[in-house]
């Protein structure tokens, strides 16, 4: 048998839910997957009509647009929900979204019922903005808080379309063990739910990957008394960036830094994941003042920020926040700093470069200048540019 990758442990779904420890028990070790890493669709761009609209602002100007030319960009809409009051209780935002047509309003003639097609981001609170009763209906917002008129309703018109079937995970080359080696011998189908972990070459887990129920198994190709085994999954899927990264990470933890200057956006937001599966917890924070040097030469986008920035305070493969909201808990401490501290951070050019000065659109990631004033917030973090 090669050098396992995997290790397949028994799940209880109760027993994890109580935060009960020790339960699992190792029922496999499996040299590889096969149909493991599959990246999350892109977002769905639905069909709506805002009925009864009166329009103003940009929204006007693309109904002109959108009938000379057939469809017009608005980009991000929100939807402030009114109460029966005209008082705001709630927002709705559709990004990406795009006039397509409009016609008068059946109930009133002074009003247009208008198309557009967008995209639901993940950080909307619920998904359909409902009334209250004896509600107005809806204030229409742009990115920056712009009034773009009002709707009375809102009806979404492009049901979402069936899940597409996945292929099941099958790991390959196992060497079953415990109940699962004396549930095969047996000839029992019932073989059970099962979680799979990634682990490095000294067989410590790395990182979780996926969960399921084990259905089937076969004797495997890669050697005597090795099985293949399937599992239907109800996790999601590792994204295919996970390949990579814990390739990188294959022998534990790294020893030399910047191993993440490989990866590329998506793969780089893996590692911060990885990262923080593997902060050792309680470790003792180093006291307020302490200088920690950044080393910018890689921070070409966001994630690489947090990537360098994790191992400026703690070490290769640290980790010290993924956005500004973990990093705002970070300098809380017991993540290895204590504020205030002091950031030399070297090559900045570089993150000023690419990470620009400003940007149109809302929900983005923060500027160069932004960051800094984040992190001078307080007098957490004194930065000096090198």
């Amino acid at each position: 048998m090669g050098a396992p990758k995997y290790v397949l442990l028994s799940y209880d779904r109760e027993a994890e839910f109580e935060g009960e420890e020790g339960y699992e028990e190792t029922w496999a070790l499996c040299e590889d997957a096969e149909d493991l890493f599959a990246d999350p669709p892109p977002p769905l761009r639905g069909v709506y009509e805002l009925l009864g609209c009166a329009p103003e602002g940009r929204l006007s100007e693309a109904l002109t647009r959108a009938r000379a030319e057939g469809s017009a960009p608005l980009g991000t809409l929100t939807l402030e929900i009114l109460d029966k009051t005209g008082a705001a209780v709630g927002e709705w935002h559709l990004e990406e979204a795009r006039l397509l047509r409009d016609r008068p309003c059946a109930r009133d003639l002074t009003l247009r019922d208008v198309t557009i097609e967008g995209t639901e981001p993940d950080h909307n609170p619920y998904d359909y903005p409902l009334r209250p009763p004896l509600s107005p209906g809806y204030r229409l917002l742009g990115s920056h808080g712009e009034p773009h008129g009002t709707c009375r309703d809102l009806a979404r018109v492009r049901e979402v379309p069936d899940e597409t079937m996945e292929p099941p995970l099958r790991l390959l080359g196992c060497s079953p063990q415990g109940a699962l080696r004396t549930a095969l011998d047996a000839g029992e189908e019932d073989l059970g739910h099962a979680k799979v972990l990634r682990i490095d070459t000294s067989g410590r887990h790395l990182q979780s990957a996926a969960e399921g129920e084990l259905r089937a198994w076969i004797p495997s190709a890669r050697g005597p008394g090795l099985v293949d085994l399937t599992l239907d999954l109800w996790s999601e899927r590792p994204p295919f960036a996970a390949d990579e990264v814990w390739e990188l990470w294959t022998e534990g933890r790294p020893t030399e830094p910047n191993r993440w200057a490989r990866c590329d956006d998506e793969g780089r937001q893996f590692w911060l994941r990885t990262a923080f599966d593997n902060h050792v917890q309680g470790g003792q924070d180093r006291p307020p003042g302490t200088t920690y040097h950044l080393d910018g030469r890689h921070i070409t986008d966001l994630p690489g920020f947090f990537c360098a920035l994790g191992e400026a305070v703690n070490g290769p493969g640290g980790y010290f926040g993924w956005g500004l909201d973990a990093l705002d808990d970070c300098l809380m401490g017991h993540w290895g700093a204590t504020p205030p501290l002091s950031l030399v951070w070297h090559d900045s050019e570089v993150a000023r470069r690419w990470l620009g000065a400003t940007s149109q659109t809302s929900h983005r990631p923060p500027t160069f200048e932004e960051l800094l004033a984040f992190l001078a917030e307080g007098d957490r973090v004194d930065v000096h540019l090198a």
